[in-house]
């Protein structure tokens, strides 16, 4: 369980690595659209968006949907609240640790 979850999140923050796939997730946000239209604000070539949907689905973020000719892509946010789950853990130690720093920064200007 605990190495499925895992390559599960190393999948997500992988695809999220890349600038193209953020772009394509943040358009995928305001609703389902074609391939072709995720791909005409990037300056590359239908098969390479193809290969930025396949991570993105392969980490579970998107899901396709043929009609036709026509594939619809769709936004698939539960992996994204896995990884929201899992960088939460550490914020609250994060914090901490900036607060000590900021603390310590203050004492040196007293």
């Amino acid at each position: 369980m605990v190495k499925h979850l895992s390559d599960n999140l190393d999948a997500v923050f992988s695809a999220l690595g890349d600038p193209t796939r953020r772009a394509i997730l943040a358009r995928l946000a305001l609703g389902e659209t074609t391939v072709s239209e995720l791909a005409a604000p990037h300056a590359m070539s239908l098969p390479a968006v193809s290969k930025h949907l396949r991570v993105l689905e392969q980490a579970g973020l998107v899901s396709k949907e043929k009609d036709g000719r026509v594939i619809q892509c769709s936004l698939e946010a539960g992996p994204l609240k896995s990884a929201a789950t899992w960088i939460e853990q550490y914020r609250q130690s994060w914090d901490e640790q900036f607060d000590a720093l900021a603390d310590y920064l203050d004492s040196l200007n007293e």
